[in-house]
């Protein structure tokens, strides 16, 4: 039987640190958004810089969604061993993804989309912002929900071996839907942001 990287406390509780893990998540997201404490942290970030990360973030979150959904292919053709090592390389992505996000916004900004009348041509156009808030709503929304199920999988993953997964733990289940929320709310990710830096236009606002 193969030996499960992680053990002790963790193989224990995974639930207890699923908990843990998402309650330090959870505090430095909003940590970013609404403490000046928090904020304080994190260095003053120029436009540029900000719009650097926001590229960088996009490439991240890019292969992010093939990695999750190379792991999908792989554990239905039961190989089960490339998929754990794309589910844990999408989730190595995420945490990259926090350590470009997290001071994009306490030190840089956000960026606004702006109904520009120099798109009217585009057909629907009064369609289009509603559209692109519908998505950013429904990815930060998937975001917020998948962020447990994700890391419960993660820590279910890590703490017991195959044969233990398919036997005596949730992990098939919660793990195909954190999967699915997960590559939805990235990919919702990837679009709005394509939208707001690639198509139309944008005010920045600085934190």
């Amino acid at each position: 039987m193969e030996t499960p990287m992680v053990g002790g406390w963790a193989r224990d509780h995974p639930r207890a640190t699923t908990l843990l893990l998402a309650v330090v998540g959870y505090a430095a997201v909003v940590g970013v958004f609404a403490v000046p404490s928090v904020q304080a942290l994190f260095p003053e970030l120029s436009l540029g810089q900000v719009n650097l990360l926001a590229h960088a973030i996009a490439v991240v979150n890019t292969f992010a969604v093939t990695s999750l959904a190379a792991g999908w292919y792989w554990i239905r053709n039961d190989e089960v061993s490339k998929h754990a090592h794309a589910m844990l390389s999408a989730f190595v992505l995420i945490l990259l993804f926090l350590s470009m996000y997290l001071p994009k916004v306490a030190g840089g900004g956000t960026k606004e989309f702006v109904l520009d009348s120099a798109y009217s041509w585009v057909p629907l156009w009064e369609w289009v912002y509603p559209a692109y808030l519908l998505m950013l709503a429904i990815h930060i929304l998937l975001s917020i929900l998948a962020m447990p199920l994700v890391l419960y999988a993660v820590v279910l993953g890590l703490t017991h071996t195959p044969e233990e997964l398919r036997t005596q733990t949730p992990h098939r289940t919660v793990g195909r839907v954190a999967a699915g929320t997960w590559i939805l709310s990235l990919a919702l990710g990837v679009i709005t942001y394509l939208l707001l830096n690639h198509v139309y236009a944008y005010e920045f606002v600085a934190a």
